[in-house]
């Protein structure tokens, strides 16, 4: 299943919010060309885990792309790489407000010759405004948006979320939006501007929390794993370790009490709501660690399961992908890096009719695809003079 295939991204990208956005595209069949420095390339290629000269969190971000090196503060290679974008559905860069500019390849100047074209920038606080030109990573991002401040433990140091989610959501909103400005291209034939910001994309997925200080003028707080507003939807403590579990409504809640034996909480008055429980998580935390405090997670996780509450263990990474749902989905694959290394991958999770969206073009070289690529638009040059 490849609903972009046919069209064209020209990627000035790298790291990880841009990367992941031209990943996206090109699992869906986007042909993908990454425009790079040739003196190193992206700075992610140097990052570990390096297997075989190969970095596996740059293929992690890469995949199903073709790369080129361009110089592009030489002349000729701008020139070059004009050509690549007057070719181009789709241009994604995510260098600093004004780059694009001074090499003579931004939105303003190339759409003049190519208004079909769709020009995503993806930015730490977007093209203008009074922060455009300050600089800004995942942590910055975080910190900024406001999500340090709901992640971590209660009255804790600040922490940021692991997953560098400030990056990888901006990659995700861009991906959407150009998909949708191709349907309008296809319409209209207009192409457009989309401008992506880390700190825009860190508030939308916010949606709780800002919603939350709309509605009571408060900031939200810091509450570990538990739930402002649903009790008990936390990590509880047991003899061997920790289990999470939601129990988010009155139904739900009922069949909790109901499995450690405690049919008398659920009239309590304390506990007769999602609000009255959230309110009172704390105490509502104690008498279920009370429960726990000499039963195993196996133990805990098959009482819930089977009295149907949502309920998980806490994995590392090892355990996760090794869970037999991932095993089914055939969400982890092998993959080939250059030089013939074998590693594995996690793909995209998407599946079309019953489908997985499986990686057709291992992560590039440095390069690898110049003689190929640029020897396509010689070959289209002069099918254009001989008409």
């Amino acid at each position: 299943m490849q609903p972009l295939q046919g069209i064209r991204v020209i990627e000035f990208c790298s790291v990880a919010a841009g990367p992941f956005c031209g990943m996206l595209l090109a699992d869906m069949g986007a042909d993908v060309i990454k425009v790079e420095n040739p003196a190193g390339g992206d700075s992610m290629r140097a990052w570990p885990p390096i297997s075989d000269g190969y970095s596996e969190n740059f293929a992690s971000v890469n995949r199903n792309k073709r790369s080129v090196t361009l110089d592009l503060k030489n002349p000729a290679d701008q020139a070059r790489a004009r050509v690549l974008v007057d070719s181009a559905d789709v241009v994604l860069e995510n260098n600093r407000p004004g780059v694009m500019e001074r090499l003579g390849l931004a939105y303003a100047a190339v759409s003049k010759q190519h208004p079909e074209l769709v020009y995503c920038s993806i930015s730490a606080f977007g093209q203008d405004g009074p922060r455009a030109s300050e600089a800004g990573f995942d942590l910055t991002l975080q910190a900024m948006s406001g999500v340090m401040s709901v992640t971590g433990e209660p009255g804790g140091e600040p922490v940021k979320c692991g997953v560098p989610l400030a990056d990888f959501a901006t990659g995700l909103y861009g991906a959407f939006a150009i998909s949708a400005a191709l349907r309008e291209v296809a319409a209209t034939g207009h192409g457009t501007h989309i401008d992506a910001s880390m700190l825009g994309a860190s508030l939308a997925i916010s949606a709780l929390q800002t919603s939350q200080y709309f509605g009571t003028g408060e900031n939200p707080v810091k509450l570990g794993s538990a739930h402002p507003r649903n009790a008990p939807y936390e990590a509880f403590r047991v003899a061997d370790g920790h289990v999470a579990m939601a129990a988010g409504n009155n139904a739900l809640f009922a069949r909790a009490c109901k499995a450690i034996h405690r049919e008398d909480l659920i009239d309590e008055a304390r506990f007769g709501s999602t609000t009255r429980r959230a309110e009172n998580q704390a105490e509502l935390k104690a008498i279920f660690e009370g429960v726990f405090a000499d039963k195993s997670v196996d133990t805990v996780l098959a009482l819930f399961r089977e009295a149907g509450v949502a309920c998980a263990p806490i994995n590392g990474y090892a355990e996760a992908l090794a869970d037999p749902q991932v095993d089914h989905m055939g969400w982890v694959q092998p993959l080939t890096l250059p030089g013939g290394h074998e590693t594995q991958t996690f793909i995209s999770p998407l599946r079309f009719g019953g489908e997985n969206v499986r990686p057709y073009r291992r992560p590039p070289e440095l390069g690898e695809h110049n003689d190929e690529v640029f020897a396509e638009f010689e070959t289209r040059r002069e099918a254009a003079d001989a008409r």
